[in-house]
């Protein structure tokens, strides 16, 4: 059985818009999700039938400040809609507003709280988008990818995100970071309706169940590491074929390219308001600022041929297992919101340039949540939201037999 969420519940007309209002009034105060909530009037008849969703606070909508997570740009109100507003729009959806977002999109924490536990971070950059999904107040936000910043938060608040290929959605209006890494990605409750957005958003969904999974083990946490063994365990016994994959030298190698990618690309994106407010754009991001800047391009260029060719190397090892597994973050969400965690376990498959997602794993009740990612080749969206979907509802159905 599919397992829905507030997408399906939403198109087929069992949660209204006004429905959906009256729960973040309950429940924003506690949360801080949003940057600012100002619904848009009535969009044109499409697709998503009025859908409403969140953007996060670095993506343009003409007439909503762009604040970039940052009291420095307060006052900042877009002209124009990025592109993928405007896609949006065109198919029916509309704007609740935007989300907020660690300041310009790094790891200076934003003021939003986990929705399982407010004494924890719902990670970042995508604070708002992945909390006010995962809290049931829109069924769907937008967010952002450079190193793990829409798999993490999903993993850490119970959704699921998608991280697309690589160029695959439109990045006009949106703010740079690092541009050989930046991606949009997506929030929703359930792969099904991330299944259903893509479709609507006007690509195809239709593919086969791959014939084998992959797994790749990244070093986490015990109870991360412990959950992904379980999982594969539990897919296992549904009759899904699933095998350690060894990772090429390559992709280990990313570890220490990715970083560097990182750092040298967003320093130099953020250099100009680094000279103009220093320390006052966040102070992780300045030190990121002073560290890219030292970083010779001789490194760079050495750090963007180990991606390329794990690129190379890693569409090898999709032909055989054409989805693979592993873990969404190192653990649970720290505590507090001085950490928004770490992005290991997300980067290598961002430099990879493939869409990556996470589901939700089947964990003790009143515990933290922990998050399934599943990775697939350059394009192949299709086949990883079919496997997701599939692999969820054999999840929620065994937890629906492990409750009794």
């Amino acid at each position: 059985m599919p397992v829905r969420g507030l997408v399906q519940l939403f198109l087929d007309g069992e949660v209204t818009f006004e429905a959906l209002a009256v729960r973040i009034g309950q429940r924003e105060p506690r949360l801080h999700c949003w940057s600012e909530l100002r619904p848009e009037d009535p969009v044109p008849d499409g697709p998503f039938q009025g859908l409403p969703y969140g953007a996060k606070d670095i993506i343009d909508a003409a007439g909503y400040r762009t604040g970039f997570g940052s009291p420095l740009y307060a006052t900042n109100t877009a002209v124009k809609d990025a592109a993928i507003v405007t896609a949006l729009r065109t198919r029916g959806a509309r704007l609740m507003g935007k989300t907020q977002t660690t300041a310009f999109a790094y790891y200076d924490p934003a003021p939003t709280r986990n929705p399982h536990n407010p004494a924890h971070t719902p990670g970042g950059s995508s604070s708002g988008s992945a909390a006010a999904v995962a809290a049931g107040m829109v069924p769907l936000a937008l967010g952002s990818q450079t190193q793990g910043s829409v798999v993490r938060p999903a993993s850490f608040c119970g959704v699921v995100g998608l991280k697309p290929t690589h160029g695959l959605l439109p990045l006009d209006g949106v703010m740079p970071f690092a541009p050989t890494l930046d991606t949009l990605g997506l929030f929703t409750q359930t792969a099904l309706d991330m299944r259903l957005v893509w479709q609507m958003l006007g690509h195809a969904v239709e593919a086969e169940l791959p014939p084998a999974y992959g797994w790749i083990e990244f070093d986490t946490e015990e109870a991360m590491s412990d959950a992904v063994r379980d999982t594969v365990v539990r897919l296992g016994n549904y009759g899904i074929s699933i095998r350690r994959v060894p990772p090429p030298e390559s992709f280990l190698s990313l570890a220490f390219a990715v970083p560097i990618v990182n750092k040298f690309e967003g320093a130099r994106t953020n250099e100009r308001r680094y000279r103009d407010h220093g320390d006052a754009i966040g102070q992780k991001l300045a030190q990121l600022v002073r560290d890219g800047l030292a970083i010779p391009e001789t490194q760079y260029r050495e750090a963007l041929a180990i991606i390329q060719q794990a690129r190379h190397d890693m569409a090898e090892v999709f032909q055989t297992f054409p989805v693979i597994l592993s873990a969404a973050a190192p653990g649970r969400a720290p505590a507090g919101l001085g950490s928004t965690g770490d992005p290991r376990c997300n980067a290598p498959w961002t430099a990879i340039g493939g869409p990556a997602l996470t589901i939700p794993m089947n964990v003790p009740k009143d515990t933290l949540p922990l998050g399934l990612q599943m990775s697939a080749a350059a394009g192949q969206e299709a086949a990883l939201l079919t496997a997701a979907a599939h692999c969820q509802a054999l999840l929620t159905a065994q937890a629906d037999l492990d409750l009794g």
